[in-house]
């Protein structure tokens, strides 16, 4: 009988621990699994730009402004002009250079907006960082352009 008791707590304690593992395992997420900070795909996406955070104050952008990356190629619009450049993705970070924009005068709202989004996405690499379907593009200095992607 004492032998039948020492089986059954063992049993308990194995039943226990493959439960408690799997509840870990369910409270990490697995692949597919939904998290805060999960990147969505960064190529192909048509992203609105919303705005450009400069020395801590955030600027909203206007309505056109957006932007998409694709085949090494960044294009898309500052709020006024239109732009293109050379993007180069390695791990977390993008680089966009040889920017080219067309010269359109705006009011000066926007033309101070276009000044500072440029030079925040031509500041050298941008670490990219995603929420809940947005992607933040964001300086060694702090500086930061705020991205969302089309509806779902």
């Amino acid at each position: 009988m004492y032998g039948l008791k020492q089986r059954m707590r063992g049993m308990t304690l194995t039943t226990a621990a493959a439960a408690l593992l799997v509840l870990l395992a369910v409270a990490c997420g697995g692949e597919g699994g939904a998290s805060v900070g999960t990147r969505p795909p960064v190529t192909g996406t048509d992203w609105t730009v919303d705005s450009v955070t400069v020395d801590g104050t955030a600027h909203p952008a206007p309505a056109r402004a957006h932007l998409k990356i694709q085949d090494g190629r960044a294009a898309g619009s500052l709020g006024c002009n239109r732009f293109s450049a050379t993007a180069q993705i390695t791990g977390d970070q993008i680089r966009l250079s040889h920017l080219r924009t067309t010269r359109m005068a705006c009011d000066n709202a926007r033309m101070t907006f276009e000044r500072a989004l440029a030079r925040t996405l031509t500041a050298g690499p941008l670490t990219m960082t995603g929420e809940d379907g947005g992607l933040t593009l964001s300086t060694a200095g702090g500086d930061r352009v705020r991205l969302s992607g089309p509806p779902e």
